[in-house]
């Protein structure tokens, strides 16, 4: 991190350097598909994952932020990299760079390409880490396939906060001749990437349009090109999930149209994605809560996810009722506000907790609780997460609350490590 003033600094040209000076690793990886996108990104790569190794497949994965170790951020043919590994990796790449200015992570990307170039598989699931077009991962080889989920406002202070600008810089991932597969969007950023897709004159297909995903019956009901598909419902929990799986097995399909529906189903069935509107069935955590609570976590933090957290529960709500209670901590640069407000008329409590690992500064607890109160959530803060659940141990409740712990994946890291359950 002392290599660049800078934690962010969206450019190609650093990222190119490193990677020539490793004999170009880039150019010696399985074949790929480069997920880009606002929310849902990882929910879709754990649809992908859990589908192609469904089918025999050996993955890599590529993805970002980690939660507890940082370890998993990278999979190798199915396994989280070692320490040993990353180590070797870091060391190589940090010799070639010879302390040229690089940020964190591009070096990690550099040392990421450098494993999955060593190591065997069918295919990598390349996430975005920031935008598209200048991250550092669009340096590889065109893809079998871009994907890109939903886009909304996040990051302006890299970003901006105009969506077509922000859809734009997604859609820079999108590689000439290459098919682009595109979760259900707005129609503004909908037109921005048809118009991308269009001059690169790469064949595009459009959730909602080409594809689309539903529920009937308590199953779920896929229809696309080839036809259509009557699945189990996601193991992922909340509707939006719905429309994540639907555009995995839809980039599936469209790469590999005779993919085994076996596969999709098993899928399904079996993908995880930590911090994800995630059920803490056991862990340390439960000795704290309310008899009988149940404990959720998520750590969406914008306010597109605020809204997909929010219906989720309202839908969890209506099938079995019962209080709820948020425990909320978010970063500074995050839209509190924008967040919690889908939450009004829902919660019946907040409580704000500090953030104690980010590496950006954490909004103050007691700004949650006055953003809360504004919103006519009762709310009130707690030093931490512990505490907060000791506070309503506490309580004589007539049914047990459903608590969901959210706000920030800085914050799910922590739960996930105090819980003793980190992501596997």
């Amino acid at each position: 991190m002392a290599l660049h003033p800078k934690k962010i600094d969206l450019s190609l040209g650093r990222m190119q350097a490193i990677l020539a000076k490793l004999d170009h690793p880039e150019h010696l990886l399985p074949p790929i598909i480069h997920v880009a996108g606002t929310n849902g990104k990882g929910s879709t790569v754990a649809f992908l994952r859990a589908m192609l190794e469904a089918a025999g497949a050996r993955v890599h994965v590529y993805t970002s932020p980690h939660l507890v170790r940082f370890n998993e951020r990278i999979r190798l043919a199915g396994a989280l990299a070692s320490d040993e590994q990353l180590i070797a990796a870091f060391k190589i790449c940090e010799q070639v760079n010879r302390g040229a200015p690089i940020t964190l992570f591009e070096m990690t990307t550099a040392a990421a390409f450098l494993l999955f170039s060593q190591v065997q598989a069918d295919i990598l699931l390349l996430e975005v880490g920031l935008g598209g077009r200048l991250d550092a991962t669009n340096v590889i080889d065109p893809p079998l396939a871009s994907v890109i989920t939903p886009v909304s406002l996040d990051h302006p202070e890299f970003l901006g906060n105009d969506v077509a600008v922000i859809a734009s810089e997604k859609a820079g991932i999108v590689k000439r001749g290459c098919p682009v597969i595109v979760g259900n969007q707005s129609e503004v950023t909908t037109r921005v990437i048809e118009r991308q897709a269009a001059k690169m004159r790469a064949p595009i297909i459009v959730g909602g349009q080409d594809f689309s995903g539903r529920v009937e019956h308590g199953r779920m009901v896929f229809e696309d090109e080839f036809g259509l598909l009557d699945l189990p419902l996601p193991k992922l929990a909340g509707r939006h999930q719905i429309s994540n799986a639907a555009t995995a097995i839809a980039a599936l399909r469209k790469i590999r149209p005779d993919f085994p529906p076996q596969a999709i189903e098993a899928g399904l069935l079996s993908a995880e994605w930590p911090a994800r509107l995630q059920r803490l069935r056991y862990g340390k955590l439960e000795a704290y809560a309310p008899k009988g609570a149940e404990l959720w976590l998520d750590g969406g933090h914008n306010a597109d996810g605020g809204r997909a957290l929010s219906e989720a529960l309202a839908d969890i709500e209506e099938q079995a009722p019962r209080p709820l209670v948020l425990i909320c901590g978010m970063l500074a640069t995050k839209d509190s506000n924008a967040f919690l407000e889908h939450f009004s008329g829902l919660a019946g409590e907040l409580i704000g907790v500090p953030i104690k690992n980010a590496q950006e500064g954490a909004a103050a607890s007691r700004d949650m609780a006055k953003i809360a109160r504004e919103l006519d959530i009762p709310a009130r803060n707690a030093p931490d997460v512990v505490t907060a659940l000791e506070s309503l141990q506490a309580r004589n409740w007539p049914v047990p609350p459903r608590i969901l712990m959210c706000g920030s994946l800085y914050l799910a890291g922590e739960i996930l490590a105090a819980n003793g359950t980190p992501p596997q």
